[in-house]
């Protein structure tokens, strides 16, 4: 298992696009995903699950990944998170 905090840094937030670009690209690994935020853990592969976060910037979040892949996922997906979902 591979856990992770991220900090949300684009000015917008984890709004509609990010969403769904974190969504198809946690879509494309088979570990299962999870973010937790403020006591609340959604599986990160749903939309609404990740729209439902609702994470504006400043927000931190941990990402959980467990399975055959994570390793790569995991350099994946916080990636994407820390590069501010290519919206910086």
């Amino acid at each position: 298992m591979i856990v992770q905090e991220v900090i949300i840094t684009n000015s917008a937030g984890l709004h509609t696009r990010p969403a769904a670009a974190v969504v198809k690209l946690a879509s494309k690994f088979k570990s299962e995903f999870f973010i937790e935020m403020e006591g609340s853990a959604i599986n990160a592969k749903s939309i609404i699950g990740v729209m439902s976060l609702a994470a504006p910037k400043g927000s931190r979040m941990v990402l959980r990944l467990e399975g055959e892949d994570e390793a790569e996922a995991a350099r994946q997906l916080i990636d994407f998170f820390e590069q501010g979902f290519g919206e910086k």
